[in-house]
């Protein structure tokens, strides 16, 4: 499988195979091989739907890793390194994303990650964790420090991210 970074140590863009056929086409999503040194015996699957507008996020975790697949719809993805002993701790990136043009990407735990819906999206995302809500962390999706472009003037947010804390910076 090719793999790109993208200015945050760990993270990386999966290139995923789609193919296509009369029908439709089929696409790959997860493979335990791909990743077997970070998804072991605790993985989880899970799929958001989120209209267009919704931002959702910044979110992040300690200990887990998440593998983002967007199968439909487009997204603009925010990821912030808070990480304090990684030589990019503070750097902050924002990616398009999109059901058609298949790929998957790796975020690793200490990494703040969010995305704002561009139209409606469906969203697969693999953790190598049982969600328990011990693992949820937040900062502020506006937080100026960071820099993000979401591409949406005024999001819908949920309570929890609109009350998220600024990093500090």
């Amino acid at each position: 499988m090719n793999e790109t970074r993208c200015g945050i140590d760990g993270v990386r863009l999966l290139e995923l195979v789609r193919v296509p056929d009369s029908r439709g086409s089929f696409l790959e999503l997860f493979r335990m091989k791909w990743l077997e040194d970070l998804f072991t015996d605790q993985v989880q699957v899970n799929c958001s739907i989120s209209r267009a507008g919704v931002l959702r996020g910044m979110h992040y975790h300690e200990r887990q890793w998440d593998l983002w697949v967007p199968v439909r719809g487009n997204m603009n993805v925010g990821l912030a390194d808070l990480r304090r002993d990684s030589a990019t701790h503070g750097t902050a990136v924002t990616l398009r994303m999109g059901g058609d043009d298949p790929r998957g990407l790796l975020i690793p735990p200490g990494v703040a990650h969010g995305y704002a819906a561009l139209s409606d999206i469906i969203l697969i995302y693999v953790v190598n964790r049982y969600y328990d809500g011990t693992d949820e962390f937040g900062t502020a999706w506006d937080d100026p420090a960071l820099g993000i472009e979401w591409g949406l003037k005024d999001p819908l947010l949920s309570e929890r991210d609109r009350d998220n804390p600024g990093t500090g910076w």
